[in-house]
């Protein structure tokens, strides 16, 4: 399953990407995100894994982040990896007027049979959830709105 999602934030370029690439500002952005761990490779550059772990309800989720290009400020590309999900992440960010546009494209590949029917079943959610992480990024990237504050 692949799929494009895109927002402009209301900043330049160079701030954008400082407050994107520092991780501890995740927790401000990425709801559910319970703790983050430097895994491997030199922390931020190519190579570098990171574990990520999500309570989402009831839900408990760990991934493995691994980054394959890093090429700031125009792109960043990553790999997640959980149970049954393989996600390749591709961000691309463009300098307009002051601000930045973010384009992101998704690729799902999914393993074992409840993840692949979820994914046939439910492809909208993959993608709102998706476009959900970039628009609260925007919220505190503009306005330090903090999805700890809801």
């Amino acid at each position: 399953m692949k799929y494009t999602t895109e927002v402009t934030v209301d900043l330049p370029r160079d701030e954008f990407i400082k407050k994107l690439d520092d991780p501890e500002n995740m927790k401000h952005w990425q709801k559910g995100l319970v703790n983050y761990e430097h895994l491997s490779g030199n922390p931020g550059l190519e190579g570098a894994q990171m574990s990520l772990s999500y309570k989402m309800g009831k839900r408990e989720l760990e991934m493995v982040e691994t980054i394959i290009k890093r090429n700031l400020p125009e792109e960043l590309h990553t790999i997640y990896d959980a149970k049954g999900v393989h996600n390749i992440q591709k961000n691309y960010f463009q300098e307009m007027d002051g601000k930045t546009k973010w384009i992101s494209q998704s690729e799902f590949q999914f393993s074992g049979l409840g993840m692949k029917i979820m994914g046939f079943l439910m492809p909208g959610a993959f993608k709102k959830q998706s476009l959900k992480y970039m628009e609260d990024f925007k919220a505190f990237a503009e306005k330090g709105i903090s999805v700890l504050d809801s």
